[in-house]
């Protein structure tokens, strides 16, 4: 019998000091290299999108990778290349922290619809406000 698993992730984080740094023009070039990024570390990309100063990553979480290391990795090799490739000029970095939500498959297109509609969503929540109320229906008490 083979390993059988099912790992979904919400993972959330922002810009550094939450600048709109993401330029709306190129950001589909850098969700391509997240999902490469991903791709590399088996892990299947179910969403990704965002607006300027933060972005959504959902996926499917290989059982080999650690989530904190491929949320370093994302950053690290995301951060090389918005800056080498001239597309995100004022891109300063990420922020420290990130937030990592599991799901299940129950909710798994209502997340992913969550994530497809990123800029409606948010003309009337601000992105600080969206993160508390994610932090909430986790059960997660303290926001620094």
């Amino acid at each position: 019998m083979g390993t059988y698993r099912q790992i979904f992730y919400h993972i959330v984080f922002g810009t550094k000091y939450r600048k709109p740094t993401i330029n709306e023009k190129n950001e589909t070039q850098l969700y391509k290299y997240i999902w490469g990024v991903l791709n590399n570390k088996k892990c299947k990309l179910y969403r990704i999108n965002g607006m300027p100063d933060h972005i959504h990553i959902f996926c499917d979480l290989h059982p080999n990778i650690n989530l904190s290391n491929l949320v370093k990795d994302i950053k690290v090799a995301t951060n090389l290349w918005m800056k080498e490739s001239g597309l995100f000029p004022a891109f300063a970095g990420w922020q420290e922290g990130y937030g990592a939500f599991t799901s299940s498959i129950i909710d798994k297109e209502r997340i992913i619809n969550y994530i497809k509609n990123q800029k409606e969503h948010h003309k009337t929540e601000m992105f600080e406000d969206e993160f508390k109320k994610l932090l909430v229906d986790h059960g997660i008490e303290s926001f620094k």
